[in-house]
Parts: structure tokens; C-alpha cells; sequence
């Protein structure tokens, strides 16, 4: 089995469950936040909603430099409502998914680099990039963004089994 065909089911539960989550996220809390040095919830749910774009980023470019010399650093768009949040997601998940799906194994582990003003922070295999940083980091967020909806009593969705909200 191709290395891409044996993510692809992880991909879809995890990137389902994302979106079930930034369907709970209220617009009226996007300031909301529960410590001085946490993001906003703003901020939170913008990073959470990019993830398949940097997939995309991951699969379809040997690297991405977020403060090029000489260039623009990265800016994540304005997004100022949860439609907004959707849109950018679902949009960038159906290109993540189509590059995931074409991706060949020697394609997958080729290296893949992070810079930051030509500098590489880390370089390793694309499908290391993919589960570590784009997967993993992924689920990391989206679980703090299920304890920030829980502290603003905002169900909290089902994702690998009942939630204290949603039972069976």
C-alpha cells in the first residue's frame, strides 16, 4: 500500500473532526481569552483553520520560508467570523486532500525544510512534516480549542467517542 493511500483515513477522521470543531467557534468570543499569555480564540481557531493549507505548502513546495529576506513574511488572512474560518478551511482541504492522494512514496520522502529569513529551522522527510507538524500539531490545537469552548460553555463536539455534551 502507498504511503499516502495508508494516511488518506487518518487525514479525513482528523480533518472531519477539525471542522467540528471550528463549527462551534462563536463569533462573538473571538477576543476571548483564558490567559494573558494564551492566543485569543481568534487567533487560535485562524491557526487551527490553515493546517491543510500548510499541507498543501508540505506537498506541493520543497519549502516554505515564513520571513524571506528581502520579501513579505507570512501573514495569515483576516478572518473575522466562523463562516470565514469554514470557507478557508474547506477550500484548502479539498487541494490538501487531492495533493496527498497524487503523492508517490519517493515523493513522500523527499526532505521538506522550514526557514525563516533563508535559514532552515528543520529539514526532514515530507511524510515526517505531514504527521508531526501538519497532523500532530494539528490535534494539539484543536484540543486546546476544545478547553477554550468548554470554558465559555460552548459544546463541545464528539470526536473519538461521546464528548460530556454529545453522549451516544
Amino acid at each position: 500500500m502507498a504511503l499516502s493511500a495508508a494516511l488518506l483515513p487518518e487525514f479525513d477522521q482528523e480533518m472531519a473532526n477539525t471542522r467540528k470543531t471550528l463549527e462551534r467557534v462563536p463569533d462573538d468570543k473571538f477576543g476571548w481569552k483564558p490567559h494573558a499569555k494564551s492566543m485569543t480564540l481568534k487567533q487560535l481557531a485562524v491557526h487551527l483553520a490553515f493546517f491543510p493549507s500548510w499541507m498543501v505548502d508540505t506537498l506541493d513546495k520543497s519549502s516554505f520560508d515564513y520571513a524571506p529576506v528581502g520579501g513579505e513574511p507570512y501573514k495569515t488572512p483576516d478572518i473575522n467570523s466562523r463562516k470565514d474560518l469554514l470557507d478557508n478551511f474547506d477550500r484548502d482541504l479539498v487541494k490538501a486532500r487531492k495533493s496527498l492522494e497524487s503523492a508517490s512514496d519517493a515523493h513522500l520522502m523527499e526532505n521538506w525544510s522550514l526557514l525563516a529569513g533563508g535559514k532552515t529551522i528543520f529539514s526532514m522527510p515530507r511524510i515526517a512534516v505531514l504527521r508531526g507538524m501538519v497532523m500532530n500539531h494539528m490535534i494539539h490545537h484543536r484540543a486546546q480549542l476544545g478547553v477554550y469552548l468548554r470554558l465559555n460553555d460552548v459544546p463541545v463536539p464528539a470526536l473519538y467517542g461521546p464528548s460530556a455534551d454529545e453522549q451516544g
